[in-house]
C-alpha cells in the first residue's frame, strides 16, 4: 500500500506558480554556469516518469555534452546553435518510430515494464489494436511516428516545469532540418539502426541575463470556457 503524502497545498501552488512565472525560452546561457549531476538527474527522473499514451514511453533522451557533437549539430540546428555553444545541458530527445500494438517493442514492454500477465497479452494487444485503429494511428508511418513524437511533448514539458522548480532554466526548441539531424545522430549510432528520429530539442542551464520584460500571457477568461 503506497503511503499517504502530506503536503501543505497552498505552499506547493504558491512555488509552482512563482516557477511558471521564473521560466521562460532563454535566449543565451551563462557557459560559466554548470548544472549539478544530482539536478540534472532529478530533471531527467521528471521525463522518466511522465505519463504517455498506453504507457508506452516511446522516447529516449540523448544528453549531447561532447563539444566536438555539439559543433557538429550546429549546421542541421540552426534554431540551437546559441544553446550548443553556451547551454550547461543540451538534449534531443527521441520517439520510437514503429509502437505499434504488435510491435516487438510494444509486446516486450507489456512483459518487461507493465508486467502484464502472459495469458492476458493477446486481449491487451487487441484492444490496443482497438485504440490505434480508431485514433487513425495505424494509416501510415507518419501517423504512428506523429502519435510516439506527441508523447515526448509530455515528458519534455514535465522536464522544463521540473527545471524551472530548481531555479534552473531551459529552452525548448524545433528550430532543426529533421532528416538532415536524424542522419547525423544515426552515422553516430544513437538511433539504434533507425528505431527512432528527433521530435524535440531542449537545453538546459542558467540564463546570461535576465528576460527585459515579465512574462506575458493572455488573461484565463480568454482561453477557458465553463460549460
Amino acid at each position: 500500500m503506497s503511503k499517504q503524502i502530506t503536503i501543505d497545498k497552498e505552499q506547493v501552488k504558491e512555488q509552482f506558480i512563482h516557477a511558471m512565472n521564473f521560466r521562460h525560452a532563454t535566449k543565451v546561457y551563462d557557459k560559466n554556469r554548470k548544472i549539478s549531476d544530482e539536478d540534472f538527474n532529478y530533471i531527467l527522473e521528471a521525463g522518466r516518469l511522465s505519463p504517455s499514451s498506453l504507457g508506452s514511453e516511446p522516447w529516449k533522451f540523448l544528453v549531447i555534452q561532447d563539444p566536438v557533437l555539439r559543433k557538429k549539430l550546429e549546421p542541421v540546428a540552426s534554431g540551437a546553435v546559441e544553446k550548443l555553444k553556451t547551454a550547461s545541458h543540451f538534449v534531443i530527445i527521441l520517439a520510437r518510430k514503429n509502437v505499434r500494438y504488435d510491435s516487438e517493442y510494444l509486446l516486450n514492454h507489456m512483459k518487461t515494464v507493465q508486467y502484464f500477465p502472459e495469458d492476458k497479452l493477446e486481449t491487451i494487444s487487441e484492444q490496443y489494436k482497438l485504440f490505434q485503429k480508431g485514433k487513425n494511428i495505424l494509416d501510415n508511418s507518419r501517423t504512428l511516428n506523429d502519435w510516439s513524437a506527441k508523447q515526448t511533448y509530455i515528458a519534455l514539458g514535465n522536464m522544463l516545469t521540473a527545471a524551472a522548480m530548481i531555479g534552473i532554466d531551459s529552452t525548448p526548441m524545433e528550430g532543426f532540418q529533421s532528416e538532415h539531424l536524424d542522419a547525423l545522430l544515426e552515422k553516430e549510432g544513437l538511433l539504434e539502426n533507425g528505431s527512432y528520429s528527433t521530435s524535440v530539442l531542449a537545453a538546459f542551464g542558467y540564463r546570461k541575463e535576465d528576460p527585459k520584460r515579465g512574462k506575458t500571457r493572455k488573461p484565463l477568461d480568454e482561453i477557458v470556457d465553463w460549460i
